[in-house]
């Protein structure tokens, strides 16, 4: 029987609308939301505030998302943002781009969130001394098999999995409506008002929460119904987002007031715990692993269409541009991938304050690259007026401002954190290499 022909053909449409906001939501709902509450409400120090910053926290992703509308309409591509910063800046910024998002952000993501699910299932399930790291390479294999099938197998499956993790969700919403009688009173809204800084820190919260749909932009090219379907797809994305962590946020602090929110290390257990006893505790831990396990799938199924898009681009790394298209896969990139992300769960079994320290340094890259793509729909009206445009941005240039501002913020937020974590020294590295390798795949890509 002969195998399958690895073809360098394009992305064909077979994803749904629906397949794809579930792939959006399901990698920005992380297990993120169950922690975060809390620092939100230590930070803000009113119900108020807090509040305002979870749906300000919509806004400028709405904002973003415009942004990525009509970059993505313009110029759908596998590529996602690494297309439109070699359209805008030219592809050695394109490269640098790609390498930092194959090798720390989402290879690092994936490895993390690997070891949350080891951790939770763990509690299920003890596989012993080194649980943790089984369940967690377990899954990072399981998945990758998964998406090797085809685009329709693993977008079946994140569909099936939001589902379950929206749901947890919902149920830790019902939990502080139930225990909404029992709770302390919290201090009337607005009654104080946090400073700018401290605000702005919430924000930074607030909207890491947020993060991720921005890889929207990496299924474009595959969602059927083509340009005229990815806008309402990422607006109804955000829309839905916004509305799940408002209304969260609102039932926790119905159930715990916010003295008892801010001070509570592991909110949504203590909401569940406190509202249905120690099976709803339990239950919770599944629905947190759950999470993990959406998102990990999520940013596999987009951080290969990177690799894929790189591959390209640059002949020496032309062994990750195959796509089978019978699949709807880039097979190679997704083994990249996993072999990168299997790499990281492996040293963080061995240096766990060094994995922290990788993972905090993701940050200020993530954040940089992000407002790079912000200015190139800037670059890309001026360099590129006459062509069409399905889709343009809102209230231009005003929204994209908002969101350039937003993410310059983040990235000068993220650096300040990382020197005072001496963590910043890992990101100049792994770029100093990210370097070198661009200096060989352009020496190799000129004498092609």
């Amino acid at each position: 029987m002969n195998q399958p022909e690895m073809t360098a053909a394009n992305p064909a449409q077979r994803l749904s609308p629906v397949a794809a906001i579930a792939i959006i939501v399901g990698i920005v709902v992380g297990a993120g939301i169950f922690k975060t509450p809390s620092m939100v409400a230590g930070v803000t120090g009113d119900v108020g505030w807090m509040i305002v910053a979870w749906v300000l926290g919509g806004v400028i992703s709405l904002a973003g998302a415009l942004c990525y509308a009509e970059l993505a309409t313009t110029y759908p591509h596998a590529g996602g943002d690494y297309h439109f910063l070699a359209r805008a800046f030219g592809k050695p910024v394109s490269f640098l781009y790609a390498w930092a998002k194959a090798t720390v952000i989402n290879t690092g993501s994936i490895a993390l969130l690997a070891f949350v699910f080891g951790d939770y299932m763990s509690k299920v399930v003890s596989l012993g001394t080194y649980s943790t790291a089984i369940w967690a390479v377990g899954i990072v294999v399981a998945l990758t098999l998964i998406n090797l099938i085809g685009i329709h197998a693993a977008s079946w499956v994140q569909t099936f999995l939001t589902i379950i993790e929206v749901t947890g969700l919902v149920c830790v919403a019902i939990a502080g409506f139930v225990l909404a009688g029992d709770a302390p009173a919290s201090p009337a809204a607005f009654s104080t008002s946090p400073s700018l800084g401290m605000f702005g820190l919430a924000m930074v919260f607030v909207l890491l929460t947020y993060g991720g749909w921005n890889e929207a932009a990496y299924i474009s090219a595959e969602v059927r119904g083509g340009k005229r379907a990815i806008v309402p797809v990422i607006v109804l994305s955000i829309l839905i987002l916004t509305v799940i962590y408002v209304l969260v946020n609102i039932a926790i602090l119905a159930g715990m007031g916010l003295t008892g929110l801010a001070d509570s290390k592991a909110v949504a257990a203590d909401l569940m715990g406190r509202a249905f006893g120690p099976w709803g505790e339990r239950a919770l831990g599944v629905f947190v692993a759950i999470s993990a396990l959406t998102s990990i799938n999520a940013t596999m199924i987009v951080g290969a269409r990177t690799n894929f898009a790189l591959g390209r681009d640059w002949p020496a790394l032309r062994f990750m541009s195959g796509w089978q298209a019978y699949r709807g896969s880039p097979v190679a990139a997704y083994w990249v991938q996993s072999i990168l992300s299997l790499a990281l769960v492996g040293l963080g079994i061995w240096q766990t304050d060094g994995f922290e320290v990788m993972v905090e340094f993701t940050a200020p890259v993530f954040w940089s690259f992000l407002f790079l793509v912000g200015i190139s729909l800037f670059v890309m009206r001026v360099k590129d007026p006459a062509v069409e445009r399905p889709f343009k941005v809102p209230l231009y240039p005003i929204t994209p401002v908002l969101f350039c501002l937003t993410c310059g913020y983040l990235a000068y937020s993220s650096v300040t954190y990382a020197v005072s974590k001496n963590a910043v020294h890992v990101s100049l590295w792994v770029m100093a290499v990210g370097l070198v390798a661009l200096l060989l795949t352009h020496k190799v890509r000129r004498s092609a």
